[in-house]
C-alpha cells in the first residue's frame, strides 16, 4: 500500500485571477479537483464561464492598450522575467510537492519540471534582449528594417501532464514579447497554476498583464478561443480538441500554435548500442508516468536483435518501481485522474488481443487504490493494431520487428501523428537519411528527448500546427513590421502630368 501524503497549507478554494485580484466565478459555479492517489476531492475550483473570460480578456486588453508592459524596453521586461525565475527557484520544493500531489508524477521528476520552469523564464529573458532582426539597405535609396511589436492578448491553454512547466513554456515567451495573457490551465490539475499570481506580483509584473481563468475546456476554453479581443491562441493538448480549436480560431482569423498528440517511434537498428537504447527507450516511454506527448510508445526493432531486445526491455520494465509519488525511489506514480486511468486500462485490455504481453498488463500488486498502472509491454504488435496507431498517453508500449530500412521507415510513418522520432544506429549516413525521411517534427539520433530551448518544438500531421521554441516563439507572439526609410531621391513614375488634349 502507498502512503497518502497531503501537503500542508493547501488552499481552501481555487479562484480566478483577473486584473490583479482573486475572484470567484460570477455564476458562483465550482468544480471538485481530485488527487490521483486517493481519488477524493481536495479542493473546489471556480468554474469559469464566458462572462469570466470576458472580464479576464478586458483586463488583459486594458493592460495591453494602456499599461506599461508592451512599451517597456526588452531589458526591463527581461529583469522582471529573471525575478520570476528567481521566485520559482526559491520555492522549487513546494512547487514539486504541489505538482506531485495534483498530478501523481514522481517527486524527483516533478522537481526537475520546476527547475525547467525557471530555466524557461531565464532563457526567454536572455533571448528577448539578444534578439536582432533583418535590416536591408537599397544602395542610395532606402534603409529597410523589421520592427517587432507584441500582437496583443494571448490565450494560453495548457495540459495536465506537466502543468507548471508547460505553463511557463507559454508564459515566458508571451510576456517576453510584451503580450498580456489569459491562462486557462487544465481542469484536472489547477493547483500549481494558482501560484503564478503571487510569483508575478513578487516579481513586479503589472496588474492585468497576467490573468487566469479556471474551468473546463468546453466552457472557459471555448470562450477564450472565440473571444474577439484575443488574437492569439497557444494550445497544448490532444488532437481532437485541437481540431475544434482550429475551427473556432478560423472564424476570427486568429494566430494559432498547437502542439498536439503523438505516437512517436523509436527505431532500433541491429548495430545499435543496445544497452544505451534500452536505457533510453525505457525512460522515453515510462518517465512522467508515460503521460508525455513525445513518448517513444512504438519501438521498432530490427529482426536480428528483436528477441534479445524484447527480453531485456521487458525484464527491466517489470522491475520499474511503481508506487507512492512522494517516495524518491518511485519511477512511475499514479495517473492523473480516474477518467484517464480508465482510458489507459481499456487500451491495456485491448492490447492483450493485439499483441503478446511481456510485462505489466494491469494494476500493480499491493496498490489497490489510486490510478496505478504497471508498466506494460506488448510485443509482435501489427501496424494496423489500435495500440500501434492510437495515442494511449500512459505507461504502455508496443514492440514491432522490421527487416529493412525501407520497412522501418514505412512503419514509422504509418500513423496519423508526427511529433517525435528516435533513431538508434552508429551509422551516421543511415541515421541522417532516416531522420530526414521520417515524418516527425523532431528527431533524436542515439538519444531520448533532450530539449534545447533554442530549437523548434512541434509536430507535423495530426501532431500540431506551427512550432515554438527559441526565436520561433518570439515570432509567434510578435508582429514583424517592415519599415522603409527613404535616404535619397527615389524614382517615382509621375502620373497625371499630361495636360488634357495633349497626346
Amino acid at each position: 500500500m502507498t502512503t497518502h501524503h497531503v501537503p500542508d497549507n493547501l488552499p481552501g478554494k481555487l479562484q480566478h485571477f483577473i486584473g490583479g485580484e482573486l475572484v470567484d466565478s460570477l455564476s458562483a459555479k465550482t468544480f471538485d479537483v481530485l488527487d490521483p492517489v486517493s481519488n477524493t476531492p481536495y479542493v473546489t475550483a471556480a468554474a469559469g464561464q464566458a462572462e469570466d473570460v470576458d472580464l479576464a480578456a478586458a483586463a488583459a486588453r486594458k493592460a495591453f492598450v494602456e499599461g506599461p508592459w508592451p512599451r517597456m524596453a526588452a531589458r526591463a521586461r527581461a529583469k522582471v522575467l529573471n525575478r520570476i525565475a528567481d521566485a520559482v527557484e526559491a520555492q522549487d520544493e513546494r512547487l514539486a510537492e504541489l505538482e506531485t500531489f495534483d498530478t501523481g508524477l514522481p517527486i524527483t521528476q516533478a522537481l526537475g519540471q520546476a527547475h525547467r520552469a525557471a530555466e524557461n523564464f531565464r532563457f526567454f529573458a536572455d533571448l528577448v534582449v539578444a534578439q536582432s532582426d533583418d535590416t536591408y539597405q537599397v544602395p542610395g535609396r532606402q534603409l529597410n528594417y523589421v520592427h517587432r511589436k507584441p500582437v496583443g492578448v494571448a490565450g494560453l491553454i495548457t495540459p495536465w501532464n506537466t502543468p507548471f512547466m508547460l505553463e511557463s513554456w507559454k508564459l515566458a515567451p508571451a510576456l517576453a514579447s510584451g503580450c498580456t495573457v489569459v491562462l486557462k490551465p487544465a481542469e484536472f490539475t489547477p493547483l500549481s497554476a494558482s501560484l503564478w499570481a503571487g510569483i508575478f506580483a513578487e516579481a513586479g509584473l503589472p496588474d492585468g498583464v497576467f490573468n487566469l481563468v479556471n474551468g473546463f475546456g468546453e466552457e472557459a476554453g471555448d470562450a477564450l478561443v472565440k473571444h474577439p479581443d484575443v488574437p492569439l491562441i497557444s494550445f497544448t493538448g490532444e488532437s481532437t480538441t485541437g481540431q475544434t480549436i482550429f475551427r473556432n480560431c478560423a472564424a476570427g482569423l486568429k494566430g494559432m500554435s498547437m502542439e498536439l498528440g503523438g505516437k512517436s517511434p523509436a527505431i532500433v537498428f541491429a548495430d545499435a548500442d543496445l544497452d544505451a537504447a534500452i536505457d533510453s527507450t525505457l525512460f522515453g516511454v515510462f518517465s512522467l508516468n508515460g503521460e508525455r506527448c513525445t513518448a517513444g510508445s512504438r519501438i521498432l526493432v530490427e529482426r536480428p536483435v528483436y528477441d534479445e531486445f524484447c527480453s531485456r526491455f521487458s525484464e527491466r520494465a517489470r522491475r520499474i518501481v511503481v508506487g507512492d509519488p512522494f517516495d524518491p525511489a518511485t519511477e512511475v506514480g499514479a495517473l492523473v485522474h480516474p477518467e484517464h486511468y480508465a482510458k489507459v486500462m481499456s487500451y491495456v485490455e485491448l492490447g492483450k488481443t493485439e499483441g503478446r504481453l511481456l510485462a505489466g498488463g494491469g494494476r500493480p500488486p499491493g496498490l489497490d487504490t489510486g490510478n496505478y498502472v504497471a508498466p506494460t509491454v506488448f510485443a509482435d504488435v501489427a501496424p494496423d493494431a489500435r495500440i500501434f496507431q492510437e495515442e494511449i498517453f500512459g505507461p504502455v508500449v508496443a514492440l514491432t520487428p522490421f527487416g529493412t530500412d525501407e520497412e522501418a521507415l514505412a512503419l514509422a510513418n504509418e500513423v496519423k501523428y508526427g511529433l517525435a522520432a528516435y533513431v538508434w544506429t552508429p551509422k551516421l549516413e543511415r541515421a541522417h537519411a532516416f531522420a530526414q525521411s521520417v515524418e516527425a517534427g523532431m528527431v533524436w539520433l542515439n538519444s531520448h528527448n533532450v530539449r534545447d530551448l533554442r530549437t523548434p518544438f512541434g509536430g507535423v500531421k495530426a501532431s500540431g500546427l506551427a512550432q515554438e521554441g527559441g526565436y520561433r516563439s518570439l515570432d509567434f507572439y510578435s508582429h514583424q513590421q517592415a519599415v522603409h526609410v527613404t535616404l535619397g531621391p527615389v524614382h517615382t513614375p509621375r502620373f497625371g502630368t499630361v495636360q488634357k488634349g495633349q497626346s
